[in-house]
């Protein structure tokens, strides 16, 4: 945890210590609301079954479109497995220093499984827009149980949060300990990544010469934009998730941000552990729509035959208290069949 400074002759170094990590504090304080907020609103088995958009979820699928969905898994659960180790081979020293890996593992293994689950809602694509333009869409149609179901959109000043009533308040800089705290901290999460993107996207359309906005009196780009500039490229922006939020681990190993996080006080051992939970959550989201989509006999057969290091594990758990709650054998709409 950050310590706040005491009052000794080391005051002025303590001070420092805390200023430079706040920003690290700040980003540990957003991963441990997710997970404190899906903790909270989780009803044991996702919710899943009392979703329209997952009752109605089917596909058809060719061989090659099971072994495809297969390999996404498969790349899913092993990335997993490298994320679960680091946790239980850590101490606080090598949990800091595996933020270099951890974060990005993180990051790919939810990615995987996302796509397994697109590949059987009919999005097959490898493109990273495209993937969170389609995912976006997802959240804001309900096929995402509630708490992961809430979304931001608008324009850049103009942010509006949805499925979520507590973001509005402000956000403290401690660890969640409540509802009103865990929601605050993500609405301001969504925020932030939401600006990023706006001012990320007004780069990219103001470096095109064919779709730059232009002064009507010099015909040159515009440097500075009003609310209604910054709502023409609105549309660009898709809804902001909290797969938004997970880009924000897409962090390069050399890049002076991650060494940031590295050199701060914070509880490395409680962020890598929010990380696994949120990890965990959305992964056993997408196995089941997935297990719905194969049949459920057949999803079982996988998780049977998964290579040594994965038998017996957290995926198989997973398929007895997180994916198999979800179907009964009374209910045709529910998939049991392979």
């Amino acid at each position: 945890m950050l310590h706040l400074p005491v009052a000794d002759e080391a005051q002025p170094q303590h001070d420092e210590a805390w200023r430079k990590s706040i920003p690290a504090q700040v980003f540990l304080n957003y991963f441990f609301a997710l997970s404190y907020h899906i903790r909270e609103a989780d009803d044991a088995t996702g919710g899943l079954q009392h979703l329209p958009f997952f009752r109605a979820h089917q596909a058809e699928l060719t061989d090659a479109d099971r072994a495809q969905v297969e390999k996404y898994l498969h790349s899913c659960w092993s990335t997993e497995y490298a994320l679960r180790a680091t946790a239980d081979l850590g101490d606080e020293d090598y949990l800091r220093n595996a933020l270099h890996w951890t974060f990005p593992q993180a990051y790919h293994a939810v990615m995987a499984g996302l796509q397994a689950f697109l590949h059987t809602a009919g999005v097959r694509t490898n493109n990273p827009s495209l993937i969170r333009r389609e995912v976006g869409r997802l959240v804001v149609r309900n096929a995402y149980p509630r708490p992961v179901s809430f979304y931001a959109a608008g324009s850049y000043g103009d942010f509006s949060i949805h499925r979520l009533p507590l973001a509005g308040y402000k956000a403290g800089l401690q660890i969640a300990s409540k509802a009103i705290d865990a929601q605050a901290q993500i609405g301001q999460f969504l925020r932030t990544t939401r600006k990023q993107k706006a001012v990320a996207v007004r780069q990219q359309v103001q470096g095109n010469p064919t779709t730059a906005i232009r002064s009507q009196k010099t015909g040159q780009p515009l440097e500075k934009w009003n609310a209604q500039h910054w709502q023409q490229i609105t549309w660009r922006l898709g809804y902001t998730t909290i797969f938004d939020l997970l880009g924000r681990l897409r962090i390069s190993q050399t890049s002076r941000e991650i060494e940031r996080y590295i050199e701060s006080d914070i509880d490395f051992a409680l962020f890598h552990h929010s990380l696994l939970d949120i990890v965990s959550y959305l992964n056993g989201v997408h196995e089941t729509y997935v297990a719905k989509a194969l049949g459920v006999e057949r999803y079982r057969e996988l998780v049977a035959n998964l290579p040594k290091h994965l038998q017996h594990g957290f995926v198989e758990e997973r398929l007895r208290t997180r994916v198999e709650p979800n179907f009964t054998e009374t209910d045709p709409q529910m998939g049991i069949a392979a």
